[in-house]
């Protein structure tokens, strides 16, 4: 019998095998389908390994999408007592913060996700979109060059990247 804690070490193997082997597949230049090997990296984010948590990230959203963003931050800061080491529950608190427009609270639990998951593109681009926000155009431009390291395929940054490049350059003459 494997002692619980080899077992969970083992199920972590297991789960970073296949993100590991999503990532290669989503910066293959040949890729025909990024937006669906996104969507499986996605998916593997947001398996918290209990249901009880999935439930909670999945009413956040849900409430979230439905613009009842008190009852998103209510529900997504629960998950995130109960479950401070899942990083989909500060991603999806942090985006619920940045459409109400704080950007304060939105940059600390991005940061967190960033901690917890360093490939985590979304928040990067998340993180991106904060530094535009606050008219930080340089990091801006940075986090997003980040993106793309990871996820050479996302349209709308390497749009962003462009024209914060170009504005960028633009003021340096």
């Amino acid at each position: 019998m494997i002692p619980l804690k080899n077992a969970v070490f083992a199920q972590e193997l297991a789960e970073n095998s296949v993100l590991d082997d999503l990532f290669a597949q989503l910066k293959d230049p040949n890729q025909t389908n990024p937006e669906g090997v996104e969507k499986k990296i996605w998916r593997e984010w947001s398996k918290s390994g209990s249901d009880a948590m999935d439930y909670l990230l999945e009413r956040g959203q849900k409430a979230m999408e439905a613009g009842d963003y008190d009852a998103a931050i209510e529900h997504l800061s629960a998950l995130i007592d109960h479950a401070p080491d899942f990083a989909e529950g500060w991603n999806a608190r942090a985006t619920v913060f940045f459409l109400i427009d704080e950007y304060g609270l939105s940059l600390s639990d991005v940061r967190q996700v960033l901690i917890l998951n360093p490939r985590h593109f979304g928040a990067l681009a998340g993180l991106g979109s904060i530094y535009e926000g606050l008219n930080r155009k340089a990091e801006a431009l940075a986090a997003y060059e980040q993106v793309l390291e990871l996820n050479p395929h996302h349209e709308p940054v390497k749009q962003a990247v462009a024209r914060l490049t170009q504005e960028l350059e633009g003021t340096a003459l």
